[in-house]
């Protein structure tokens, strides 16, 4: 009972932190998604390694057949080279797929597609309510297929059923609809000059960005990314972890089905090479990663000896826990500390 207790003081908390963001009533339909999710698998949490012990999600997860190709021009495809990569799932080690291993030729193709997509306007060109709308629709189908994305990350790489439930799928589609409520909300300024002069400001999309994310909060981690830079315009190639890419392959035909055009959502899976290869690509304006340090330094390199395109990197893993003599309540830091360091498996 003491897990159970655990994972209800998260799922409150998670409950008080949205509440707190945004729209009120989008706040309270969240909140409700949440709710809904948490009930599905009783509130005290359905270990990865126990799916098989519920009769209905077992029976789903057993069902699942993941999509492992590649997502290039607005379908699905194989690499070019014919590479793949096991993909393993830590709950049994049993074999999830074969997922395309995206090369050179691959990452070319990607990034022609998506530069081809923002020429055009494609999307960077629609009206902002009609991106606005698009982006709504992709947060709804992430809802609508919560429970088949939150197997999916747990079969994937591991985490409770109910954590990618009420964390990572309702944070999910908290992001893009965060980001869509914003499209038409953004303005540019008017610079207070002579009155001879006039200056304006104007919010422009960089054009193609590459988006790299880790395997610990697959999901919520490229939607942090790929949402906003969706919603001002952008064509994005997403890269996931080669320890977890099936949430975001399955993103990409929920992308399709909410109405983004071809090219201006692309998933690239991969190894480490894939990521230098988006970071080096001189038709590339803009990459994101979060990661080790050390990779960090890679694709900052990479980006500088390339096109010296803008690099936005969110480094490290653990950090130390400072409690000085002071502090009021040693109980409560305590607690705090040691959910930043085990929460998600411990995968902070």
């Amino acid at each position: 009972m003491a897990a159970a207790g655990r994972l209800v003081d998260h799922h409150r908390h998670d409950q008080a932190r949205i509440a707190d963001r945004g729209d009120a009533n989008e706040g309270r339909h969240v909140l409700a998604r949440i709710d809904a999710a948490f009930d599905l698998v009783g509130g005290a949490g359905l270990a990865a390694d126990a799916i098989a012990r519920d009769t209905r999600l077992g029976r789903r997860a057993a069902r699942l057949q993941p999509e492992t190709r590649a997502f290039v021009a607005g379908r699905y495809c194989h690499a070019r080279d014919g590479r793949t990569f096991d993909c393993l799932s830590p709950v049994d080690g049993r074999l999830l797929g074969k997922v395309a291993w995206c090369g050179a030729a691959d990452v070319d193709a990607a990034v022609q597609a998506a530069r081809q997509a923002f020429e055009r306007e494609d999307w960077a060109g629609l009206p902002p309510r009609e991106r606005k709308a698009r982006l709504l629709r992709l947060a709804g189908l992430i809802e609508q297929h919560a429970e088949e994305l939150a197997l999916l990350e747990t079969l994937d790489m591991g985490k409770p059923v109910s954590d990618a439930l009420a964390v990572d799928m309702a944070g999910s589609a908290y992001t893009f609809a965060w980001y869509a409520e914003a499209v038409d909300k953004w303005s540019g300024e008017v610079a207070p000059l002579d009155p001879s002069l006039l200056g304006l400001v104007t919010r422009e999309p960089v054009g193609v960005v590459a988006a790299i994310v880790p395997w610990n909060f697959p999901l919520l981690m490229a939607s942090w990314k790929i949402a906003p830079a969706l919603a001002a315009g952008n064509s994005v190639i997403l890269k996931p972890s080669e320890k977890s890419p099936l949430t975001a392959i399955r993103l990409a035909a929920l992308a399709a089905e909410a109405g983004l055009p071809d090219g201006v959502l692309q998933v690239l899976p991969g190894a480490g090479d894939t990521g230098r290869l988006l970071a080096g690509h001189m038709d590339v304006d803009c990459v994101a990663f979060t990661g080790s340090t050390a990779v960090g330094r890679q694709i900052a390199g990479c980006a500088a000896a390339s096109n010296l395109k803008r690099t936005w990197l969110e480094l490290g893993g653990k950090s130390p826990q400072l409690i000085l003599a002071d502090c009021p309540d040693l109980e409560q830091a305590a607690r705090a500390v040691a959910g930043g360091i085990f929460f998600n498996q411990g995968e902070m």
